[in-house]
């Protein structure tokens, strides 16, 4: 494949979009980064504007290629991974959104989440779907849209509108709509999708009221999905790969065996273990999920997903102003030695896994004088922790095993105070890797194996190298009393907007 050095992974998140080029040797040859406008129309409601995301993804696009002096005649194809779950409904014949994106941490469909839940539709839906009812995720966001904008039911009746996840967006636009497709594991996230026969649910479909019409055509992660000609208007290049954003982390990982787990401190944290070819359906509250398909081949995961990580630092950024920037509060937070009793449950927007409680609400605790800023700062850190350690007790006891190793990727896994404390009250080694990017990594995987860059998952897997090692430093004693009073702050923070 002479002249074609390089993938173009578009990684499109909840708070940014990206563009970065990687090479045969998994090294990342260039990146742009661009933040994207949050919507909060009311509380617990968030929104994006999908022609935004859009043009925010075009220009990072452009800034990688202008920046990198990379031609888009040496990109051998392109990997789309995106934030799941949140919902676009579009008009197949202009290409216009109905309305604006409705975002995964979206809380606005709860109650009628708590009517499915006490009509008894729970059983049905989770065995099919590997998930729990909840406005996390799709069908009910989809469903919002039909019932609220007005000619919405009549132009879905008559087949004039298209459902997509933010891949099915991106393709669609880079495609000039030809193409409306997305891969299996973003099909997964919508509660809409049968995890066994890996085919849309007529019974699901019908429970939400959304025609089979809207719905794109699923593919596995690597394969050709369609082309594009945008980059330069006369180079086209495929787009060989997708997967939802954890999944492509997961990938970008390589944890390809049965048993390896990864967490993603991104805006949300996101726990995955790659449990081989068939679903383990929870006994505590995680999610049966679909990994990847290769070929014929489909790789099952058990998730735990935490709403609010990440987005928790920014809320100090921006929403209080005790820091700079996210990264600065590292360095305040190391200004003192613990959180001086001080816990933080950061609740933004309900709790994710494994409480799914959507009527959670952020509460800081344990304020006295002697309380300083940084020590609010410190357990906004620490609280990410707890909530991954949740994830994880829940895990093992699916699996009634204890996980022995942590792979970290995401932002905040630069943070090496929150990594410390994550392997004190985990008491396993958590370790970060070289490229903090597996995410756009993993996509780009997938893309590179779609399109022939690399000839096989064999010759990818030793590209994974560890960059930093956490072991646990504290006593148990000592984390087990501060996990004991995280629960606490947990279970007075529970349900409190109900």
């Amino acid at each position: 494949m002479k002249g074609d050095e390089y993938i173009l992974s578009l990684d499109q998140g909840t708070t940014s979009s990206r563009a970065i080029l990687f090479d045969r040797s998994g090294s990342i040859a260039g990146m742009a980064q661009r933040e994207i406008a949050q919507i909060y129309p009311r509380p617990g409601w968030v929104e994006h504007d999908p022609l935004v995301i859009w043009s925010v993804q075009m220009s990072v696009i452009i800034e990688v290629i202008s920046t990198s002096g990379v031609k888009a005649s040496s990109i051998a194809s392109i990997g789309i991974t995106n934030q799941r779950e949140t919902t676009v409904i579009w008009d197949r014949h202009s290409g216009k959104p109905l309305y604006n994106a409705i975002v995964w941490q979206d809380r606005r469909t709860a109650s009628f989440c708590d009517e499915l839940k006490e009509k008894g539709h729970e059983a049905m839906i989770k065995e099919k779907t590997g998930l729990l009812i909840d406005s996390y995720f799709s069908a009910t966001k989809a469903w919002w849209i039909l019932n609220n904008v007005e000619g919405a039911r009549e132009a879905a009746a008559k087949g004039d509108l298209c459902f997509g996840t933010i891949d099915t967006w991106l393709l669609w636009k880079l495609t000039n709509g030809r193409v409306h497709a997305t891969d299996i594991t973003n099909a997964s996230r919508t509660m809409l999708f049968n995890i066994h026969t890996c085919e849309w649910d007529m019974e699901l479909l019908d429970l939400f009221g959304i025609p089979l019409s809207m719905m794109p055509e699923v593919k596995s992660c690597s394969e050709k999905f369609g082309e594009t000609n945008l980059i330069d208007l006369k180079t086209t290049i495929p787009v060989s790969g997708v997967a939802g954003d954890q999944q492509a982390a997961l990938f970008g990982q390589m944890c390809i065996e049965p048993g390896m787990v990864k967490n993603t401190y991104g805006t949300g944290c996101f726990m995955i273990m790659n449990t081989g070819s068939k679903p383990v359906l929870s006994r505590n509250n995680l999610l049966s999920t679909i990994s990847w398909k290769i070929g014929n081949n489909v790789t099952y995961g058990l998730e735990g997903s935490v709403f609010i990580a990440g987005a928790v630092i920014q809320w100090l950024r921006d929403g209080l102003g005790v820091i700079g920037s996210s990264a600065e509060s590292e360095s305040v937070a190391a200004q003192v030695n613990d959180n001086g009793g001080v816990f933080f449950v950061p609740a933004l927007s309900g709790l994710g896994a494994p409480y799914w409680d959507p009527y959670a609400r952020g509460m800081i605790i344990g304020i006295t004088r002697d309380t300083k800023y940084s020590h609010i700062v410190r357990a906004a850190i620490e609280s990410i922790a707890f909530q991954v350690n949740d994830v994880m007790e829940a895990m093992s006891s699916d699996l009634g095993m204890e996980l022995t190793e942590l792979r970290t990727d995401g932002g905040a896994a630069a943070n090496n105070i929150l990594l410390q404390f994550q392997s004190d009250i985990l008491k396993i080694p958590v370790v970060r890797p070289a490229i903090l990017q597996t995410t756009s990594l993993g996509a780009a995987y997938f893309a590179g194996l779609g399109s022939g860059y690399w000839g096989s998952v064999d010759e990818i897997k030793s590209q994974w190298r560890s960059a930093a090692r956490f072991n646990p430093s504290m006593t148990s004693e000592n984390a087990k009393s501060m996990v004991d009073r995280w629960h606490e702050a947990i279970g007075r923070a529970s349900e409190w907007a109900k």
